[in-house]
């Protein structure tokens, strides 16, 4: 069977229906159309999707990292989160929080966690969805409840992560972190909320309000896709804000390329060049940043 054709149109219609107001029938009504058939639709879908079994980059057994479940103390409840360091560590290292996206914890952000301890950072990734009792296998579900997460305690939840490290044994005390999507607009909001967080890297993040730029004190490396026009709306708005206030930000726009481009579990819109130089960026800024 000849590998069905996918238009831009087809992923801006996947972005809708899980970030905006597509409900699932009416994008696969959507995709019908764009496709021609419900057959073809079908096909697409799931290409359009993540796959978890394309999860593991650095597997969970490699022997190169330690890995450890972890409960700590979040705004109101317990936080739950997946903790990783370089099975060679000789001595503390700094943290890196890596914020997962609306789907919640899944083992596509473990193994990016786990990618991030092999650079030679503690790398925690925690559970957003802890105080709703963890992420649920389905995705629609994660994203469902992801949207019913209350604001102020999620952003909450997200400093005591970074309290937590600054008192973790097997840290410098310092901490950064790097989101994606949801996740990415999460490091915007802690950026704002958290005065201890040395670094933030926003991926396709949606930007905090412009009068909100004047509490960040972390440097920020903002990386998007040139293709996402819905979050680079924002763009301009957000540097402004940033340069008026003086702060210490760099902006990366990968031209081509489509919202979410950073996971290579999504096979339609994973950009392997884009994803690994964007990568590269990442390690640098955060090894110059987080000390």
């Amino acid at each position: 069977m000849e590998k069905p054709q996918i238009t831009q149109a087809m992923i801006n219609a996947y972005d809708e229906y899980t970030h905006l107001s597509l409900d699932r029938r009416a994008f696969m009504r959507t995709l019908t159309a764009l496709s021609g058939s419900a057959a073809a639709a079908a096909a697409i879908a799931p290409l359009l999707a993540a796959n978890s079994a394309q999860a593991e980059i650095i597997p969970e057994a490699d022997a190169r990292v330690k890995t450890e479940d972890v409960t700590y103390s979040g705004a109101g409840g317990d936080m739950k989160g997946y903790l990783v360091r370089p099975a060679d560590a000789a001595g503390k290292l700094p943290a890196v929080i890596v914020i997962h996206e609306n789907r919640g914890l899944n083992p596509h952000i473990k193994d990016v966690a786990r990618r991030m301890a092999l650079e030679g950072f503690v790398a925690l990734a925690p559970d957003f969805l802890s105080p709703a009792g963890g992420t649920p296998a389905d995705e629609d579900k994660a994203r469902e409840m992801i949207g019913a997460l209350d604001g102020k305690q999620t952003v909450d939840n997200a400093v005591a992560t970074v309290t937590y490290l600054e008192g973790n044994d097997l840290t410098t005390g310092k901490a950064g972190a790097i989101g994606f999507c949801w996740g990415g607009g999460m490091v915007n909001k802690l950026a704002v909320a958290s005065p201890d967080l040395k670094a933030g890297v926003a991926y396709y993040g949606a930007q905090p309000p412009a009068e909100d730029v004047p509490k960040i004190k972390a440097a920020l490396l903002l990386q998007y896709a040139g293709l996402d026009d819905r979050i680079n709306a924002g763009i301009d708005a957000y540097k402004k804000a940033l340069t008026d206030n003086g702060k210490d930000f760099t902006i990366q726009i990968y031209e081509g390329v489509n919202h979410a481009f950073n996971n290579d579990t999504s096979a339609a819109r994973y950009d392997k060049k884009a994803a690994d130089l964007a990568w590269s960026r990442t390690v640098e800024f955060l090894k110059a940043k987080v000390v």
